[in-house]
């Protein structure tokens, strides 16, 4: 098991104080546990490619191409991201398989992070259920390593946001067990539960909480947790899915393989019939002019926002291009948004 820290990022400190008022490095630490890592991580939930519930309601976000999706991994670690973000039930273990293949003989340039929970059919790639029992977490970390093709996984993840906080407990004790035994370097929940992270975070080797945060949907409680104990907070959905890429307009539908085309309770933004909120985009619309400044896209903005939002924050958006690895990827150069512009940000939206 690798007992150092990677990261292929360089600091980067900026000489403008009015532009970056705290200096801005490329990399950051996954909480206590001295794993640093790229300031922005990657997303793999996406090039899991299409994936479905027992109903048949899509869980992915629609057809992917598995070469281009390595060829994005490989760009994305040319350009200095080393962290990388899936789940065992993306795809149903597809984007495991595909992340490992695209790091190959890169492994130790690398922070993996996946997650475990779920139940799911490989064959018919079919999400069935879900177990929360600590046997189940060595059966699925054990298959997570043969699908990542790697000894080890660098932050292992609770993926059931409701789990009830006493299996909590036994689970964060059996993480400790992996630690161990090397089978892992650290761990977190994915959850957006404050009090429910705050079981994990009393765990000697629990690095980070994930949880949901983006320029429309803030998350204070949890900040002030990570803050707490010393914690990353590594931040899915960090464009609003897709909301605060500028590429959504009111009326385009999605394609029918795409969760967004017929959004689940917890998904804000998107409507029944498949379409984009207007309300959600006039939110976006209102905030182009700040976030597009000093030449960034959209996109670069709101990445820009969440590392201005706390020190300890690890943006992870999705992608399933080269175009896409790349313009993320360029959100590093430019660094966090001045206090000046996440004041004006606030006021833009009446908070």
């Amino acid at each position: 098991m690798e007992t150092t820290s990677h990261t292929s990022a360089t600091s980067h400190t900026s000489t403008t104080a009015e532009t970056h008022p705290q200096p801005h490095t490329h990399t950051r630490s996954l909480g206590r546990s001295g794993i640093q890592v790229s300031a922005l991580g990657f997303g793999c939930w996406a090039i899991g490619g299409e994936w479905q519930d027992t109903d048949g309601q899509p869980l992915g976000w629609g057809k992917v191409d598995d070469e281009e999706s390595v060829r994005a991994v490989r760009r994305a670690l040319d350009l200095g991201v080393t962290f990388f973000d899936t789940a065992d039930t993306y795809g149903a273990g597809h984007s495991e398989r595909v992340l490992g293949r695209a790091l190959g003989r890169r492994r130790a340039d690398v922070v993996v992070a996946t997650k475990w929970g779920n139940l799911f059919d490989e064959a018919t790639r079919t999400r069935t259920g879900q177990d929360d029992t600590p046997a189940h977490a060595r059966r699925a970390l054990t298959a997570s390593l043969d699908r990542l093709g790697t000894d080890h996984v660098d932050l292992y993840q609770l993926h059931l946001s409701d789990a009830e906080p006493e299996r909590a407990a036994e689970l964060r004790d059996s993480c400790e067990e992996f630690v161990r035994e090397g089978l892992i370097r650290a761990y977190a929940w994915s959850t957006d539960d404050p009090d429910r992270a705050a079981v994990f975070a009393e765990g000697p080797h629990c690095a980070a909480v994930q949880h949901r945060l983006n320029i429309l949907q803030d998350a204070p409680e949890l900040l002030a947790l990570c803050e707490r104990f010393e914690l990353a907070s590594i931040n899915r959905s960090p464009l609003a899915m897709g909301l605060l890429t500028g590429k959504h307009t009111g009326g385009r539908a999605l394609e029918a393989g795409d969760i967004r085309s017929t959004p689940p309770a917890w998904l804000p933004g998107f409507s029944a019939d498949g379409g984009a909120d207007p309300e959600w985009l006039g939110r976006v619309e209102a905030l182009r002019e700040v976030l597009t400044s000093e030449g960034r896209t959209l996109a670069q903005g709101a990445l820009a926002w969440i590392w201005a939002r706390s020190p300890r924050t690890v943006p992870i958006p999705g992608f399933r291009s080269v175009a896409q690895a790349e313009e993320n990827a360029g959100a590093l150069a430019k660094g966090p948004l001045t206090a000046a512009q996440v004041t004006e940000i606030d006021r833009l939206l009446g908070r």
